[in-house]
Order: C-alpha cells, then structure tokens, then sequence
C-alpha cells in the first residue's frame, strides 16, 4: 500500500537490495509509484542497501574520469571512435543538445558486460554505435592506471542490481512484451548492447554567473533514456585548487544537480542518497509495457555557486537494454527505435 512506501525527502521512491532479490512480486505498489502514470511518479527509484564494496568502485571510477577529463586533449581523442559515432571510447562536442555541440561534458562509452559481441554481419555494419569494440586507455596512460577494471567493478554491480529491478517490473509487462517466452529481465541479461557511459562535467567558466531565468538544463538538456531502465550512480563533485589534488565536496549549490519532470508536469530536482543507487525508466520499457510504465523528461542544471571555475561534476549510467533485432512492439525493433534518438542527438556527426 502506499503508505508503506518509503520516499527520499524529495519523493523519490526507496526499496531495499535485501527485498528486491528475497521479495520482488512485494515490491508492486512501488514500483507502480514510481515508474507509472500518477500525477506525482517521478519516473526513478533508489536502490538502498547495497553489496559493501559499492562505495569504493564508485569513489574509485568517478575520481578517474575527473582525472581522464583532465589529460591532454590530444591524448583524450586519441581514444574516441568516429566510426562507432563517438559511442565508443571519449566523446566530447559531438552530441546535440538544445540544439547546438553539447562542450559542457565530455563522455567514455564502453560496453562492460559483454567483451565480444556475436551478431551478423549485416547488423554489426548497421549498428556500430553497439558491435564495435570496446577502446580502453592503455594500462599505463599516466594518471589513469587501472581505467578498464575499475570501469567494470562498478559496472557489474549495477547491472546485477538493475536486472532484479527488472524482475520487480516484470508483472507490468508480463502481457504486452511482444515476444512472450521473454522477461525484461531476460532482455537486460542475454542483450549485447549494454552501454555504460562515464560523465565528466567540465568546471563552468569562471565568469559563469547564472541567472534565474536562465535554461533549467544548462548542464545537460533535457531528454528521455532510450533504455529500457538506467542505473544512475549519486554524482560526485571534485573542488581543486592550484596544482592540489581535488577535493570531494558535497553539491555546492542547492540548484545544481539533476532535475526530473513529473507525469503532471513539476519539475522536482532529484538527489539519490549517498551509497545507493538509482534507477530511471526509458522509452523503450514504455514502449515494451505499453505505457504502464512511463519514460521521464530530464536534465542537469549548472546553478550558481562560488568558485565555479574549479568545481567539476562527474556521474555515471549503465544504459540496459534489448538487442537491436529485438522487438519492442508489432513493426518496430530496439535498433530502429534507437537510429531515430541517435539522428537526433547526433545529426552533426559525419559518419
């Protein structure tokens, strides 16, 4: 019942690790409140009590990406894949966003989960923002030792944590998945197209003095997942001074940070707790649910704090998702919905 259901001081809704695994089919009144149509579902749920050693990947993979924002320009692109669309290795001006390069934030994408992917031919030439290989920073790039396994370590944890979230959907979607013999969960296990994607949002400039009216999404603008569900880790933020090491410092403005659209409409800024986990609904599981449960709109907003030419964010997601050939209804499969998102998004990008 609603009542029982446990919320972060901002709504989101909160379940435990411990009951997803022992007790999911108990977790129907939450999973409804947060991912369905009420008025006031935020479209994210948050994953409390989780395996020890969470923490520490987390600590240990977004303080490489500060590090790996940081290395020479030259160096960061010499791990980008044009080929791939820069959906492989390090991304930075190459996403459209409001309309124009998205220079705020640069990306690393790899799939974590499977090492080689084994499809056709014809759909590996068709999809390479998928079936490319991943591109790691080599073993001893300077200041990113160890990139590739701490990228994973973090990696492996949430994806085990989202598919017993998928198993919890699973009575949402039992009747209108279009291959019935599946589960989203099995969608998320046997897919190849996992895709995590490491975030480091750069300082803003130092004149950067926002306004009130200024665009909400300032940082990152507003978009829905095109996942079946996203794992979020709670960002990070690093203050450095001088030739110092960076600091970890908590939000240094109570206007930064993510902000998610209601089903009616309210824009709420979000705040997943310290230690835990996040999981936001994307178009595919609305479209796969037939609407029971519902994609979000959001975004990240930059606010105004002191010292911003110093402080950076870093995030990470783990995108979890069908196989391009899978169906998610009558006529359209997960590639041709996901070529439309990445047309928009990426229309600049010459190929």
């Amino acid at each position: 019942m609603a009542s029982e259901i446990e919320y972060t001081p901002e709504g989101a809704v909160i379940i435990s690790y411990s009951t997803l695994l022992s007790s999911p089919q108990s977790l129907g009144p939450a999973i409804e409140k947060a991912f369905g149509s009420n008025p006031e579902s935020l479209g994210i749920i948050v994953v409390r009590d989780l395996p020890a050693e969470y923490p520490l990947y987390r600590e240990r993979l977004l303080k490489l990406a500060y590090q790996f924002g940081h290395l020479d320009e030259a160096v960061r692109e010499s791990y980008s894949d044009p080929p791939s669309k820069y959906r492989f290795g390090w991304s930075h001006g190459k996403e459209i966003m409001n309309g124009l390069p998205d220079t705020l934030k640069g990306s690393y994408y790899a799939n974590p989960i499977v090492k080689d992917t084994a499809v056709s031919p014809e759909e590996r030439a068709a999809f390479p923002e998928y079936y490319r290989k991943n591109i790691w920073p080599k073993k001893d790039e300077p200041h990113v030792e160890n990139f590739e396994d701490a990228f994973k370590n973090l990696s492996n944890i949430i994806f085990k944590v989202g598919c017993a979230v998928a198993v919890a959907c699973q009575p949402f979607a039992s009747s209108h998945l279009v291959d019935s013999t599946l589960s989203l969960a099995d969608l998320i296990r046997n897919s190849q197209t996992t895709k995590a994607r490491l975030l480091h949002y750069f300082p803003p400039s130092p004149d950067h003095t926002p306004v009130e009216d200024a665009p909400i999404d300032s940082w990152c603008g507003f978009h829905l997942d095109h996942s079946l569900l996203t794992g979020l880790c709670p960002a990070m933020f690093l203050h450095k001074i001088g030739n110092n090491k960076p600091e970890v410092i908590k939000n240094p403005s109570l206007t930064s940070g993510l902000y998610i659209q209601t089903r009616g409409g309210k824009l709420v800024k979000v705040s997943i707790p310290e230690n835990c986990l996040a999981f936001q609904t994307g178009e595919a599981l609305e479209i796969a649910t037939n609407g029971r449960l519902l994609a979000t709109p959001h975004c990240v907003r930059v606010g105004s704090f002191s010292g911003a030419g110093e402080i950076s964010r870093e995030s990470f997601a783990l995108f979890m998702q069908p196989n391009t050939n899978q169906l998610l209804s009558e006529g359209m499969t997960f590639g041709h919905f996901s070529r439309k998102v990445f047309e928009e998004h990426y229309n600049s990008v010459s190929t």
